[in-house]
């Protein structure tokens, strides 16, 4: 079978009409979860966009041994998996962290087209206009360490570089989207192939159309900057109508990227190549936006001392899957996670993974309706040499290691509070205990390096050096 998996930066799970949401119209997707299998509980492992694309390429969790970095040349990954079976490869992507030419993400796969210009990438100088400030610098995410004094941050920048958009035509994610296409239409016929789509929207900055962003901010006129950029800090520094605004923007980034997915399915429709092929969509993180009074993903704000944990709107993320001969419109419930892709692909079209040690389980038999043979479970998500730190979900529950106050532990009971409001750790110091002591056993099982433990997570935190030990820490509750 033909595999096609299409990524979307900074999705979040609860943006989908199909997962709940009723204001945003994701009729595209929506569509496609009516012919897949809906991962209802699927998690991130790593944390943010390159220790992700890692845990997908590789089936293993990156966050307990390196953060951001490019991808390990000598060990096996997807592209290399596929190609060594006689795939045809190829990567499409705007993702710019992919590419720059020290990240390698390209490696494996025998055609790489990059579109670029996304946050920060300057394929061509256009040094006769200056920059022109969009958003006030108290209102963005203010990029301290930018080289170029002249833009400061990555909403200016950004708009410079793609000064001359005038159509929706102009976005990445419709270029991404087009090329696509084209490719599909080129290779359908020449033999089995892996096709990896990234598409770096709906991360920021959220430019579409400015008739998008009035779709879903028509309350009251608003005649302020365009919110483009979160401030990656409190969601406080907005105003009602600011804060409306940026979200908006994020809403009709989203549509738009829902949107132009829709078109490419609609060719793998037209090119009847959903009769053979392997289709997914998924997402590396969420996003903030004004939950936990916090607007952005972490914490990169001079004035918000907080810890920023991965809380459900940046963990929680969509997985859907079709697959040929296997009934569509079914939703699963089960605990999943990014590293179970990688080895979800390889069973399901029987490529061979020599060489790899995945921490990954393959999810066909959820998807084959054998729900007896999935392994009971905790999803652990983190991040490394960032802010928070690790996280364990179950069924019921979400322990954050590091909560934002002084690095104390929480405890949210996901059934009674889904949007983690009210911290039950003192109440529920037995659950908050096994949970800590199911972190324990989990680093200790993938063999976490042990000067990595005091890297997981900001000083004043759970005593680390115990949990190297494979023990439950006596921490303050």
């Amino acid at each position: 079978m033909n595999v096609i998996v299409m990524v979307s930066d900074t999705f979040r799970y609860d943006y989908l009409g199909c997962n709940g949401n009723d204001w945003i119209g994701t009729e595209a997707l929506d569509r496609f979860a009516r012919r897949s299998i809906s991962f209802d509980r699927h998690y991130l492992s790593s944390f943010p966009t390159i220790p992700n694309r890692t845990d997908l390429f590789t089936g293993r969790y990156s966050f307990p041994f390196h953060g951001w970095q490019p991808l390990d040349p000598s060990i096996p990954v997807l592209s290399t998996a596929f190609a060594h079976a006689g795939y045809n490869t190829q990567l499409i992507c705007d993702t710019p962290h992919l590419m720059k030419g020290r990240h390698h993400f390209d490696r494996g796969f025998q055609g790489s087209c990059w579109i670029r210009g996304q946050e920060g990438d300057r394929p061509l100088l256009k040094g006769n206009l200056p920059p022109r400030h969009v958003v006030p610098a108290d209102k963005t995410r203010v990029d301290a360490n930018m080289r170029d004094t002249r833009f400061g941050n990555l909403a200016t920048l950004h708009t410079w570089t793609n000064r001359d958009w005038a159509w929706e035509e102009d976005r990445f994610c419709v270029q991404t989207a087009r090329t696509t296409s084209r490719w599909l239409e080129e290779n359908h016929d020449a033999g089995p192939f892996l096709l990896w789509v990234d598409f770096f929207d709906v991360h920021e900055p959220w430019d579409p159309p400015e008739y998008l962003v009035s779709r879903y901010d028509a309350t009251s006129p608003y005649d302020g900057p365009p919110m483009i950029h979160p401030n990656y800090g409190p969601a406080s520094a907005y105003t009602k109508r600011e804060l409306a605004n940026l979200k908006a923007h994020y809403a009709a980034e989203l549509y738009l990227v829902n949107k132009w997915i829709g078109y490419v399915l609609q060719k793998v429709e037209e090119l009847n190549l959903f009769d053979d092929t392997i289709v997914v969509f998924t997402s590396d993180h969420g996003m903030h936006l004004g939950d936990h009074n916090r607007t952005g993903k972490s914490n990169i704000h001079d004035e918000d001392d907080r810890i920023w944990p991965l809380y459900e709107e940046l963990s929680h993320i969509p997985l859907m899957i079709s697959v040929p001969g296997l009934q569509g419109g079914r939703r699963t419930g089960e605990l999943t996670q990014s590293v179970d892709l990688l080895p979800t692909l390889l069973d399901l079209t029987g490529v061979k993974g020599e060489g790899f040690d995945m921490h990954g389980h393959t999810l066909a038999p959820l998807m084959n309706g054998r729900a007896k043979g999935w392994p009971r479970r905790q999803a652990f998500s983190s991040t490394f040499l960032r802010n928070g730190g690790p996280t364990v979900t179950d069924k019921r529950w979400t322990y954050l290691a590091y909560g934002e106050k002084g690095g104390r532990p929480e405890l949210y009971d996901l059934r009674e509070d889904p949007r983690q409001k009210h911290n039950l750790v003192r109440k529920e110091p037995r659950v908050a205990r096994r949970m800590e002591k199911n972190l324990a056993d989990f680093l200790s099982r993938v063999g976490t390096p042990e000067e990595n433990y005091s890297l997981l997570g900001p000083v004043g935190g759970p005593d680390w050096g115990v949990l190297r030990q494979g023990r439950s820490t006596k921490v303050e509750l």
